[in-house]
Formats: C-alpha cells, structure tokens, sequence
C-alpha cells in the first residue's frame, strides 16, 4: 500500500508560478497580463501580487504599472549563487575538519542584517544544534555570529541590537549590549569566538572569521560539539585547525576571482 502522499499549499503554487511568469518576462507583466496566463481567478492573482510586492520579490515599474522583479528576490538569487560558490570550494576543507575532530563543522555569511548558514558537515551521529543550509541565526549568542558582527562598524551593531533584540536563550545568553561589545572586542583580539553553551545548555561552539584579500570578512566557520568534547584541552587546537583552513578557502576564493 502506498503512503499518502502529502498535499501542497495551493496558495504557494500559485504565488509560484505567478513569480516564474514574471522572471521568465524581459519588460514586466501587467496585471491582465498575468491574470490571463496562469487562468486564477482575479482576487486571488490580485492578493497573490500584492503580498509579492509587499514582501519585495515583485515591485511595480512605471506609469503603465507592469510587475518586475523586486530586490528581496534579487538578494536571495545573490545568496544563493554566493553561499554556493563558497560551499563548493570549502566543502572538502569542512568535511575533513569534522572528520579530523569529530564533530559538525558550519559556515556562516551576513547577508540582508541577517547570519545565514550555507554550508554543514557532520558525521552521522554527531551531537550538535538542529541546523540547515539557510537557517537564520543571531549574532550576540553563537560563535559565527560573533566573528561576524566583530568585523561591523559599531554603529551597525548598535542598530541591529535595538531592531532585532538580544533573546536571551538561557542563562549563558548575552543580553547587554556593552558585554556584546566586549565580547566582540575579544573576538577581535583573539581571532576566534566561543559560544559557551550561550544558544543551547550543553552545546560549546568555537568559530573563527574568514578574511579575504581586502582584509574583509566574507564569512565565517565554527566546529560545534558538546561541552565534554570540546574543552580546554583540544580548544587551541581547534582553533588553530579552524584558522588554517578559513585561510585555505580565502586562497581558494581568491584564485577563483583571480580567474574570473
């Protein structure tokens, strides 16, 4: 007997292929122009529109109101062919780090006021945080975030803190944006950032700033594991192993560009 199979969202098929239509298109769609096309009854290609323009992945252009495409769509078309040339450059480099270690190995990008994973490596069994490529995370309480909101101007930081908060997760969190910044300023210092059990009780994370050539950060890699497995004992030289390689894949990405 065949499981059943599960339903999709009809609404999001629709917004969907409202989307492809519109992409597809050189100049735009009017309205009657898409209403035609995908043949859906005219409030709901109405509503569907509005919340894509709403929302950013469509705009209106123009006296004669054609529907194109919208910067937020242009920001995850950019995330993704970004996350993915870094991903498959520092692929081979993250396996082996969780190989040599044990444990799962992530990368991180800013993008959009937003910490993005786009790249795991773990082996089967490995204790670590729930995560996924596109996973959203904060930058006060992991150890890619830090590494990452180190490297921004403080006026950033301050404006990021006031929109978004400091959630506090447990009783580890960060929520004073003064100890933030000392945190950050130790982050700097050191070249490396720790997340001791700050997100998740029994989970340590040790993350360390990938630069490239102009001395920016592009992004940034930590080892995650649990508070037994990663200790004062093997931290240097996690650390160490986590900087080497973050300098490997800043000369593979360099190379590429040189390429280019």
């Amino acid at each position: 007997m065949s499981a059943v199979k599960t339903p999709s969202v009809p609404a999001l098929e629709r917004g969907l292929a409202i989307l492809e239509l519109v992409v597809k298109s050189r100049t735009g769609l009017t309205f009657s122009q898409i209403a035609r096309r995908v043949d859906f009854p005219k409030s709901s290609t109405h509503c569907l529109l509005l919340t894509l323009d709403r929302e950013g992945f469509l705009r209106r252009s123009g006296n004669a109101g054609r529907y194109v495409c919208g910067p937020r769509l242009a920001h995850i078309a950019r995330w993704a062919l970004d996350g993915a040339a870094i991903r498959e450059r520092a692929a081979p480099i993250l396996r082996e780090l969780s190989v040599r270690f044990g444990m799962t190995v992530h990368m991180a990008i800013f993008e959009d006021d937003q910490v993005i994973l786009i790249a795991k490596a773990a082996l089967p069994g490995a204790r670590g945080v729930s995560t996924w490529m596109g996973k959203r995370l904060d930058l006060h309480c992991t150890s890619l975030g830090k590494c990452l909101a180190a490297y921004l101007p403080e006026a950033e930081v301050e404006r990021l803190t006031r929109e978004r908060g400091l959630f506090r997760h447990n009783e580890n969190t960060i929520i004073s944006l003064s100890r933030l910044k000392l945190e950050l300023e130790r982050t700097r210092q050191l070249g490396y950032a720790i997340d001791d059990e700050e997100e998740e009780l029994g989970v340590r994370c040790v993350g360390v700033p990938l630069f490239v050539t102009d001395g920016s950060v592009t992004a940034a890699l930590s080892v995650t594991g649990t508070t037994e497995s990663i200790n004062s004992d093997n931290s240097p030289a996690i650390v160490e192993a986590l900087k080497s390689s973050a300098r490997q894949i800043s000369a593979l990405l360099a190379t590429a560009h040189t390429a280019e």
